[in-house]
């Protein structure tokens, strides 16, 4: 196997464009501008691939085809409505189809080349569309790129993929893909859905009868920072990514979970979410040989926020975690005031936080977070052959 990283991108995935949105494609374009300015696109041994369309054969082995007709049609219909197209969330747009399906084939290119030994880790930051069902699009997603990925890893023959997702929202389209299906683990850590969107993710949501176990949901309460997320990360991803023993972990490290971000009230750090993806690359390395594939995801705070989560999760990704203390460059601080007027432009790559934690134990006076690790422990860990109250498990 390679000891490469590629990194699928393009000027062309900025197409993906909804308009007058959340979901700017001005984060990514502010990430990989970062990147470069922070050399490290040019790392040795990084290699940028530019992406392809998917398929339809590739997109048919999630969405149904008259999904995909829909998709295709929608833009030269005034007065077209169905499949969650034409809403707020998922406005219609033109090039649609083809936009979405550029993304979906990066996020393809990206987990061939680490199945095929081209590169031990692969990232592609404009994917991470989660949301999106089979035959509706949903949460400003149309296809879901990661579900695209895997299912494309299960037909080159992989039989044990981990899908850990740290957005802020219940990654419910890779779930409901791959309920039934005990070869895919997904694990979704995000706020309670009885605060936020898609109102699914509750922790007794484990798996369909023939993948009992299989799917792994964290609620968290409003409020949480740094400590307590990375508490309830520790006190249950592991366990079940060990007991899972995937061949390859598949990430989606949306950024919205971020204290700023407009569309959620968690309250992480940059730091915190630094940390987040050291500990995805140690349970790669640790499980599946390096293995891993990262995409972007959610995240609002456009310029606050997503370019330096996204400039550390590419370096983590491409060898050397960047310095927290690190000052962002001029030239990129000079960008982003033009994309951008009268946004705050972050001087340094650090929220200036500690993000360490305390371990969870079954011991002492619960608090909320506690009970939400509980909760999750209690209705999967017997599931996978673990111990609920053991914090060894």
């Amino acid at each position: 196997m390679s000891d490469d990283t590629v990194v699928v991108w393009d000027e062309s995935l900025l197409a993906y464009d909804l308009g007058d949105h959340p979901l700017d494609p001005v984060r990514v374009e502010l990430t990989i501008a970062l990147a470069r300015e922070l050399g490290i696109l040019q790392r040795p041994g990084v290699r940028l691939v530019s992406p392809t369309p998917a398929g339809d054969a590739s997109l048919t082995r999630v969405h149904a085809p008259r999904y995909l007709d829909a998709v295709r049609i929608a833009p030269r219909d005034p007065l077209f409505a169905g499949f969650g197209l034409g809403t707020s969330d998922n406005p219609v747009f033109d090039g649609m189809h083809e936009s979405s399906a550029l993304v979906a084939g990066a996020s393809v290119a990206a987990a061939e080349a680490v199945w095929r030994g081209e590169a031990r880790r692969a990232v592609n930051v404009a994917g991470g569309l989660h949301h999106a069902m089979p035959a509706r699009a949903a949460g400003f997603c149309v296809y879901n790129d990661p579900a695209v990925a895997i299912a494309r890893l299960l037909d080159l023959g992989a039989e044990r993929i981990a899908y850990v997702d740290v957005d802020v929202h219940h990654g419910d389209g890779v779930q409901q893909i791959f309920w039934d299906d005990p070869r895919v683990l997904t694990v979704s850590l995000h706020e309670t859905p009885l605060a936020l969107f898609p109102g699914t993710g509750f922790p007794d949501e484990t798996g369909g009868p023939n993948a009992a176990g299989t799917a792994v949901n964290i609620a968290l309460p409003p409020g949480v920072e740094d400590a307590g997320w990375q508490r309830a990360f520790h006190a249950i991803v592991p366990s079940v990514l060990r007991a899972f023993r995937p061949q390859l972990l598949f990430t989606q490290c949306g950024a919205d979970a971020h204290r700023v971000d407009p569309l959620a009230d968690l309250h992480l750090s940059v730091d915190g979410q630094r940390a987040t993806y050291l500990a995805l690359r140690a349970l790669a390395d640790e499980l599946c040989d390096g293995r891993w594939v990262a995409t972007g995801g959610g995240g609002y705070a456009l310029v606050e926020v997503v370019p330096r989560a996204w400039t550390h999760l590419l370096a983590v990704a491409t060898g050397a975690p960047l310095d927290p203390a690190t000052l962002t460059p001029p030239a990129w601080r000079d960008l982003a005031a033009a994309r951008r007027p009268g946004f705050d432009v972050p001087l340094q790559m650090t929220d200036d936080v500690d993000p360490g934690h305390e371990p969870w134990q079954p011991t002492g006076e619960p608090n909320q977070v506690d009970r939400a690790i509980a909760a999750t422990r209690k209705a999967v860990f017997p599931l996978l052959g673990l111990d609920p109250h053991d914090p060894r498990d």
